[in-house]
Formats: structure tokens, sequence, C-alpha cells
């Protein structure tokens, strides 16, 4: 990882506490001053040793840092770069953690103006089943993969020390258009979240909801697993990628269309047809380095 003498982190959470740790872990001497709106997790920050020191606002966590990282649901990123902006050093380098990118870029263009080419936008692809700084750990990201969506003014030095830094926390890189990242995400993290949700709100809505969820084994309960994750986060996810995830909710609603035909005729062979050709996509995947509610 190339040398970072000072980070600045808003948002102490389990991802921008993990970052932080997995930072401070590779670089020696590297301090982090951190700023969290809520300020009792702030002050665990401190205890657990994730931060240095603690920022009475963005602007404040800015000043002085060599990498900014804006670890914040999209939905504030507005009003964090806009404070980041008032303060951030000339060479200072900004960055995200944001599971949707397009408004990521829009928002980063408008806030950052003149600094935006000094902005690269970021998706770690981890999580634990639990959340907030707690849960932080410096091995969150070891193996984990992480997409840059960086666009044509991207400075190349700000690209590379970001790609070096998580390298540096042993993630894996990988950069792709801003777009091109909504449209794979929707497809294989937001829609699975999305239908992961309704499973369990339809079976919670039934009268006799205590009943089923008595019997609920473990198919139930991995399919399911995911709708422990955080509504909050994932509604703004679904609002910002909205156009993306109605696609994929109605290719998978044509789909489980065709296997409620197959059902209704009675048509077993195609049937097994469909879910065999299921099972060998789901083998061929590459076995998952850790159990994470969200992505």
């Amino acid at each position: 990882m190339r040398r970072l003498r000072t980070v600045g982190l808003v948002g102490v959470g389990l991802i921008g506490g993990s970052f932080a740790a997995a930072l401070k872990r590779a670089g020696a001497g590297l301090r982090v001053r951190g700023f969290d709106r809520d300020a009792a997790a702030l002050e665990r920050a401190v205890a657990l040793g994730v931060i240095d020191e603690t920022a009475g606002s963005p602007s404040e966590a800015a000043r002085t840092a060599d990498l900014i990282v804006a670890a914040v649901p999209v939905r504030a990123m507005g009003s964090v770069l806009h404070d980041v902006a008032l303060a951030m050093p000339a060479h200072a380098i900004v960055t995200d953690v944001g599971s949707t990118k397009a408004d990521v870029v829009r928002i980063a263009a408008a806030e950052l103006r003149e600094r935006a080419g000094r902005f690269v936008p970021g998706h770690p692809i981890a999580g634990r089943e639990t959340s907030g700084v707690e849960s932080a750990t410096a091995d969150l990201f070891r193996g984990a993969r992480v997409v840059l969506t960086p666009v044509a003014e991207t400075a190349a030095p700000a690209l590379a020390l970001v790609r070096s830094a998580w390298e540096g926390a042993g993630a894996r890189v990988a950069t792709a258009a801003a777009d091109e990242h909504d449209r794979v995400f929707a497809a294989v993290s937001h829609l699975p979240h999305i239908l992961s949700f309704a499973l369990v709100s339809e079976i919670a809505s039934r009268a006799d909801a205590a009943e089923l969820l008595e019997f609920a084994g473990g198919g139930f309960r991995d399919f399911t697993r995911i709708a422990a994750s955080s509504p909050e986060m994932w509604r703004d996810i679904a609002m910002q990628n909205r156009e993306a995830l109605l696609a994929e909710l109605d290719r998978f609603g044509a789909r489980l269309a065709v296997f409620r035909e197959l059902i209704d005729k009675g048509e077993g062979a195609g049937l097994e047809r469909l879910m065999a050709e299921a099972r060998a996509a789901r083998q061929a995947l590459a076995p998952a380095t850790r159990r994470a509610p969200s992505e």
C-alpha cells in the first residue's frame, strides 16, 4: 500500500470501521480521524482503537487527511461530500463504500466540482451477521471483492492510491463502469434481498404465521437469512437503483411464471430440467469467503 499518513473517516460503522482498522494494520503510524452522527459509536470507535481521534463534522474529519473515506448511505452522500469539499486539502483523495454507484458519481460531480477527479467511487462486497463498530475487524476484506467505478475524469494517481489501500486491506480489486456495476448488482445482490424480504413479509402477514414459522427449517432460514439486514439501508438501495431493480424483478417474475405453469400442468420433466440447470449453475459458483447479511 502506498504511504498514507492520515485518513479522514466519515461513518464508523462495520464497513468504515473495518476499513480503518485494516488500513491502520497495513500502514505503521497511520492516524485516523473519524466522524459519525452517533456520538456513542464515535466514542466506542476510539475505545476500540479503530480511530485515533474524533472530529465534530465531516469537514473536520477531512482537514489534513490524505485519504477521506465516506462510509455513509448514499442518501447522506450529498451533504457529506459538500462538507468534505469545504475543508479537504488540495492533495486529498476521496472514496466511498456505497452499494450503488451511478447516483454517487452524479453526487460527487455536483458537490466536489473541480475536485471531482480526486473522487474514486468504491463498493466493498463484504459484511457480517452483526453491524456497528463493535463488529469491525481488520480482516473483514481479506479475500473479498471490491469494485471501483472510476469515470473519465478520475485522476490516475487517485485511482492508484485507492486501489492500493484496498489491496493493503487484503481485498481483490476490480473496476467497472458505474451503470454496469448497478445493473450487475441489481441481479445478484439487490434482487435476492428484495425476494427474501418479500417472502418473510408474505409469511408473516398470514393469520397462522406463528405456526408456520415454528416449523421453518434450514431451507427457509438459509433463503431468508438476508432479510435480517437493515431495512433502512435496503430501502435506500432499492430506491437508488430503482430502474435496474425493476427490470430484474420483471425478469424474475417471468421465470417464476414458467415454474408455476410447469407445476400447474403437471410437467414434471420440464420442472426437473430447469431445476437441474439451476443446480448446475449454483454448484459452479466459487465458495464464498464469508457469510454476510448484506453486501
